[in-house]
């Protein structure tokens, strides 16, 4: 379903499991019945432009409040405010939230942001003080939605379209990369950075980073991040 809609879709608890319902046309039920082998469809209610909404609320992590643009922030909070329907990253995965915690609390400098979607990690980054801070994507759509969301939150950044596993990356003090365990293990050649944060894998499994060594481990609903330093020459 994350495949078919990633925009997101809602489940229902019943008494015979879970229901899995998307809004969509009829090309989306066919793609449902293609994968799944059937599915039932019916008419939305009439007010389906907004219920899309309940499922994207605000959280709070770190002294930031992390949310979508109709809710109102905390009061005291530093709010990172994301347009969900941008690209993937709103601050509601575990591995994001994970890896804003670390943002909290590692030392200030430069930051790199390996992947980063919506622009949440980097948005966080710079209004934590992380100068300056450059955010890279191979999404088009992802850097058009960082650029955005980066206006939005009145922060100073550069994204730009690259392939992280395409060469060389940007020098930074601090390289961020939240994306899946087989890109973080190809990372390493390629980093120019003293440190780096890494996530978007399990707790059972365990990367490898070629040239760097894993200083601390978070873990959050299953989830792991790590903090590595590089390796003395």
């Amino acid at each position: 379903m994350l495949e078919l809609f990633p925009a997101g879709f809602e489940e229902i608890e019943g008494a015979d499991g879970i229901e899995l319902v998307a809004y969509t046309d009829g090309r989306g039920e066919e793609l449902i019945a293609q994968a799944f082998g059937g599915a039932q469809g019916a008419d939305v209610a009439e007010d389906w432009e907004e219920r899309w909404k309940a499922f994207h609320r605000g959280i709070s992590i770190a002294g930031l409040w992390v949310g979508p643009p109709w809710e109102e922030p905390p009061a005291g909070a530093t709010a990172v405010v994301i347009d969900p329907g941008r690209a993937f990253g709103t601050g509601a995965h575990p591995t994001t939230r994970v890896c804003l915690e670390l943002l909290a609390e590692l030392e200030r400098g430069s930051l790199l942001d390996i992947g980063c979607g919506s622009g949440v990690l980097a948005i966080a980054g710079s209004k934590l003080g992380y100068e300056p801070v450059t955010a890279i994507d191979l999404d088009p759509q992802a850097v058009e939605a960082a650029r955005a969301n980066a206006i939005a939150n009145e922060v100073v950044l550069e994204a730009r379209l690259a392939d992280a596993l395409g060469g060389a990356l940007p020098a930074a003090d601090l390289a961020l990369a939240n994306i899946t365990l087989e890109a973080v293990e190809l990372l390493g050649p390629l980093l120019a950075s003293r440190r780096a944060v890494t996530s978007g894998y399990l707790v059972s499994e365990q990367p490898e980073l070629d040239g760097f060594r894993i200083v601390e481990r978070r873990q959050r609903e299953g989830w792991a991040a790590d903090i590595w330093e590089r390796e003395s020459i």
